[in-house]
Parts: structure tokens; C-alpha cells; sequence
């Protein structure tokens, strides 16, 4: 077979625009969403200045926009909805309960069933929800037994993700394949169409999860494996002719080191002073602070005051006290009001009643002191650690704002729980029933929600993602452009000619890893929208079956296991978890493999690729 011809000058800008774009995604430094509005920009201005002409019809740059409203983002959107106010009413919070109980019983088994659940449930609902549940109840259940919640939190990631391809709705990446292989001509998938492939393969991946992976990961301690307070409210108790008798606060502060910081001055029993720079000291002065006990003690010494914790001396046989302190993780999740911002715009410490400790991010500590991580952007993943009351904390994980982490079971639980449970279900029945599509139930379930006030508008603004709105749009966009400028069938004719003398077998199975390659490297959305064009340019140049190539594409794609950035999931696993990146690997490459060769074998059984 010859090696095809070279494409039309806009078939090679395309395909130019596309390397670019997937170099773009991979940029841990350049927002997703702003890559993406950049792309989308780029095709629309390009083809506006460079008019596109194909068998005498202009190809409109305006059309590049009909991503926002295409069905597959009306879907995507609502069922982020929808799936929000599952967590909002903590709908799913029985099932929470249940397998926290089962946890303290039989370990082993309640792993399994964990597994199963997360597994199962993300083949209907977005499976971020599904992991803010089962963080928190896994993280207690280390805590309270004496255990590393690093053998469990990624096998419980990475069973979300191998349930989530199972259904049309189970990822965003599903729907998106699914919608745009229907707009090229292909029958339209229904919801349960390929759930038999993905639950034979499915299972031989839990099994992998639940037995071998655990012994596969290190102990990764996290932050909280001393769940004892870091941070003490003291006084300092000023005696006479000691250094601070009759100075400023300002020259007190300077002596003692910038980092002390005095919340208020005791003069007397009743009277308090505003610690202004200018406030000038007295024996029998107290000193409100908030430190370390080494930073206290450290104050203490080189003050020459004496350290008091309410009204007893600190020594060694009456040591610091805070009974009513504990310490929190509060992972920054999809969605979170803390995602994008900073904890001084913020006023966090104001808002939440609660001392931040440290900033955990990617594996990494960026920063341990309050005032270094104030000014600190957060993002998906972040982990904070707080100290705060205990039944502060006990509110704010209550509420469902944050996702808080400690060593409670206390799960979000409202009255309106069953009814969100009941809408959800609603939405799903009536889509696998085909009596309206997705996109229809789901934008119903949606209003049912605000109609029920299970949700409110501002939850609604808070679940829709603008980085996963713009990265379909843009998607969508590069896979019209390859198309129809003929780029999409340039690169199956060389896929097909690299490949020749294979069997559509092998083209199928290695389709099937460049997309789980590709889908590890940059957004699994991209090489899902890009790769769905060129699957089935490859199948009809073989004069083969669309349907498994398509599916080949919606499968890689979903194999987001190698690498922490590969979904977003991933990330808050392996803060919450104290992973490495060489951990996702570890255990991800050969679940790679394991759905890889699996379905390759399953795929040309269900679906005869021919002689």
C-alpha cells in the first residue's frame, strides 16, 4: 500500500493546530481551560482569515462555537449537576455508613465490597462524588485502626474509573465518543450496550485491586497519622525588669521574631488591649498567642516572660492543653469553593474558624507556615491541614462544603437525601429505557433538583466546571476541523499504512493502547474527541465494523491509571493518600495491561471484525 498523499494546506494546519493543542494540555503551568479557549480561538480566527472551501461548501469558522451546544456538554453539564446534589443532600451516605461499619468487622471482605460499590455506582454517577464519599470513611477507618490508607485509596480510584467506562454515562469521555461517532453516521450506542466487555475485563481488574495491589504499594504515612493538635493557645506572662517591661509590642515582636503574632494584650483581670505596634508593655502584662510549643517556649526564653496555659506555669508536669482541638485534612475537590482561590482572598482562617497548618500538593509539601500558604493559588487535588474545634470541624464536614478528612465516619446527611437519590435513579432509568435521551432526563433531573431545593442556583454554579465545559468544547471543535478538512482520514490512511500486513485485530488493539498512551499524558476528553474521527476512517478504509474501533477509542481513553494527572480523581487520591508518582505506575501499568489485553481479546469475539 502506498503512503498517502499529502492533505490540503488546511488539513496540515489542523493536524499542526492538534500536536499543539495535546502539548498544551500536558502543561501543568497553563490552566486547562485557558488552553483550551486558546485552541478554540485559533481554529475560528484561522479559518476565518483562511476561508475553508470543500466540494464548492464553505466550512463556517462560526460552526467551531456549536460545541456549547452540543448534546454531549448538555449531557456532561447536567449530570455534574445532578451527581452534585447526591453529595449536597449526602444521599449516598447510608451505603457510607454501612460499609464503615462492615470496615471494623471483616477488612479484607469490606475492601472487596468497597470496590464493588465505587465500582457499580460510577456506571451511573460521575465518579468524583463517588470518591469525596468514600475518602473520608477510608481515611477514618486507617486512623482508627492503626493502619496506612495508602493500600487502599488507589485500588478504591482506580476501581471508580474501570466501573465509570462500563455505561454511556459513566464518564464525560463516554458520552463524547459515543455522541460524535452517532454525528458521523454510526448507530447510536445505547446505554448498556458494551457494559458485558467492560464487566468481564472489569472483573479480573478488581480482583487485581482488591488482592495483589495493596501488597504492591509502599506505607505512605499521611499528615494525619498524628492526629494530635500542632498548634496551642498560650499566654505569655510578663514579670518585671524581663525584657518586655516597658517596650513596645512592635520592639517585642522584633526581639522575639516577625513570625510571633499576639491575637489580643490581657492587662488585669478583665481588661484587654489591641495588639497595636505601638502598645506599650507592663509587668503583669499577658501576651495571647497562638504557636508551636517549641515556638512558645522559644518566646518564652528569649522574652524572659513565663508561659502560662490558662491559669497554670507550663512545665513538665503541666504541659500544653487543647482538649478541644483536632487536626483535618480538607481536600480541595471539584467544585470546592476553595479551587482557584487563595485562603487570604478567601479570609479562611475567618470563615471556617480553622488554623491552616500546611499546604500538601502533588505528592509534595509546598509550604507549613500559615503565612506562606496564604497567597498560595489551590487547585484540584490540594491538601490543607487544618486545626480548628472540634465541633467546628464536625459542622463544616457536616454541611458538605469541604471535603474534610479526620477521624471521624460523620458523613453529610439532610432530609432531602432520598429525593435526590430518587431523581438520580429517575434520570437513569428513563435514559436506559430510551424513552428520552440523556441530555433531555438529565436537564429534567436538574430542574427537579432546584424544584425540590435539593440544590440551590449557587450549587449549580459551583458544579459546573469550567475547565471541563471549555475542554469539550475545544475537543469537539479539533475533531470538526479534522474532518472536515480530511485530516482525520489522512491519519487513519497512515495508521493503517504503519500498520501494514497486521490483521484489523492488531489495528484494533494497538489503537486501543495509543489511546490509553495518549489518554495518561493529556486530557483523556482530547484523545477521546480526536481519536473517534480516525477510528472510524480506519474502519472504513479496512472495510470493517465501526462500532469496535469506536469502542476501542471510548476504552483506551477511560485507562487513566499510569499517571496522577491523567484524571482529576487521581489527584486527590494521591494527595489524601501521601502517594508518588512512581506509585501510579506501580500499580497502574499493569492495570493498564490487564484491561488492555483483555478487551482486545473480547472486542473482535462480540463484534467479527470479518475474514
Amino acid at each position: 500500500m502506498l503512503f498517502p498523499s499529502i492533505p490540503n494546506h488546511h488539513a496540515l494546519a489542523v493536524m499542526l493546530l492538534t500536536a499543539v493543542a495535546l502539548f498544551l494540555f500536558t502543561r501543568e503551568r497553563i490552566p486547562l481551560e485557558t488552553s483550551s479557549l486558546a485552541i478554540l480561538v485559533a481554529l475560528c480566527v484561522g479559518f476565518e482569515i483562511f476561508p475553508y472551501h470543500s466540494e464548492g461548501r464553505l466550512l463556517h469558522a462560526i460552526t467551531f462555537f456549536s460545541g456549547f451546544g452540543h448534546e454531549a456538554l448538555v449531557a456532561v453539564s447536567a449530570l455534574m449537576v445532578v451527581g452534585h446534589g447526591l453529595v449536597r443532600t449526602g444521599a449516598l451516605a447510608p451505603v457510607g455508613r454501612l460499609l464503615s461499619r462492615l470496615w471494623a468487622v471483616t477488612p479484607q471482605v469490606s475492601l472487596l465490597l468497597t470496590l464493588l460499590f465505587g465500582a457499580l455506582l460510577s456506571a451511573f454517577v460521575n465518579n468524583v462524588p463517588i470518591v469525596i464519599l468514600l475518602l473520608p470513611i477510608l481515611i477514618s477507618v486507617s486512623i482508627r485502626t492503626n493502619t496506612s490508607a495508602s493500600g487502599i485509596l488507589l485500588p478504591m480510584g482506580f476501581a471508580t474509573l474501570v466501573g465509570g467506562m462500563s455505561t454511556t454515562i459513566g464518564t464525560s469521555t463516554n458520552l463524547l465518543v459515543i455522541s460524535i461517532a452517532s454525528d458521523m453516521g454510526m448507530r447510536r450506542l445505547e446505554m448498556f450496550d458494551f457494559f458485558v466487555p467492560v464487566a468481564v475485563a472489569g472483573s479480573i481488574a478488581i480482583l487485581y485491586l482488591w488482592l495483589l495491589a495493596p501488597r504492591l504499594l509502599p506505607r505512605r504515612e499521611t499528615q494525619l497519622g498524628d492526629t494530635s493538635p500542632r498548634v496551642f493557645s498560650a499566654q505569655l506572662r510578663i514579670p518585671e525588669e524581663s525584657f518586655a517591661d516597658g517596650r513596645s509590642l512592635a520592639e517585642v515582636i522584633k526581639k522575639a521574631g516577625e513570625h510571633m503574632r499576639v491575637t489580643r494584650i490581657r492587662r488585669g483581670e478583665d481588661a484587654f488591649l489591641m495588639p497595636l505596634p505601638d502598645a506599650v508593655l507592663r509587668a503583669g502584662d499577658s501576651l495571647q498567642l497562638r504557636d508551636t510549643p517549641e515556638r512558645l517556649k522559644e518566646f518564652e526564653q528569649v522574652l524572659g516572660a513565663v508561659l502560662y496555659s490558662g491559669d497554670t506555669q507550663v512545665d513538665d508536669e503541666h504541659p500544653l492543653l487543647a482538649d478541644d482541638q483536632q487536626l483535618a485534612e480538607i481536600v480541595v475537590a471539584q467544585s470546592s469553593p476553595l479551587e482557584g482561590a487563595t485562603l487570604a482572598r478567601l479570609r479562611f482562617a475567618d470563615r471556617y474558624q480553622l488554623l491552616p497548618m500546611a499546604l500538601h500538593r502533588a505528592g509534595r509539601n509546598v509550604q507549613t507556615l500559615q503565612a506562606e500558604i496564604a497567597d498560595v493559588r489551590l487547585r484540584v487535588g490540594d491538601v490543607l491541614l487544618v486545626q480548628g474545634p472540634r465541633e467546628q470541624i464536625a459542622e463544616i464536614k457536616r454541611s458538605g462544603e469541604l471535603l474534610v478528612l479526620d477521624a471521624t465516619a460523620d458523613l453529610p446527611h439532610t432530609t432531602r437525601a432520598a429525593l435526590a437519590m430518587s431523581i438520580m435513579a429517575a434520570v437513569i432509568i428513563v435514559a436506559a429505557a430510551d424513552l428520552l435521551p440523556i441530555a433531555i432526563s438529565a436537564t429534567v433531573g436538574m430542574l427537579l433538583m432546584l424544584l425540590t431545593r435539593c440544590l440551590t442556583w449557587k450549587d449549580v454554579a459551583n458544579a459546573l466546571n469550567t475547565q471541563v465545559i471549555l475542554i469539550v468544547v475545544a475537543s469537539l471543535a479539533l475533531g470538526n476541523a479534522l474532518l472536515s478538512t480530511g485530516a482525520a482520514d489522512y491519519l487513519a490512511s497512515v495508521f493503517v499504512v504503519a500498520t501494514q500486513g497486521q490483521s484489523p485485530t492488531v489495528l484494533l488493539s494497538g489503537l486501543m493502547l495509543l489511546m490509553a498512551i495518549m489518554t495518561n499524558i493529556v486530557s483523556n476528553n482530547a484523545a477521546a474527541v480526536i481519536g473517534t474521527p480516525i477510528a472510524i476512517g480506519i474502519a472504513r478504509q479496512l472495510n470493517v465494523p465501526v462500532e469496535p474501533f469506536v469502542l476501542a477509542v471510548l476504552f483506551g481513553a477511560n485507562m487513566s491509571y499510569a499517571t496522577p494527572m491523567a484524571y482529576k480523581t487521581n489527584l486527590l487520591v494521591m494527595s489524601a493518600g501521601g502517594y508518588t508518582f512512581s506509585d501510579f505506575l506501580r500499580i497502574g501499568i499493569p492495570l493498564t495491561v490487564i484491561m488492555w489485553l483483555t478487551l482486545s481479546w473480547l472486542l473482535p469475539v462480540l463484534y467479527p471484525l470479518g475474514p
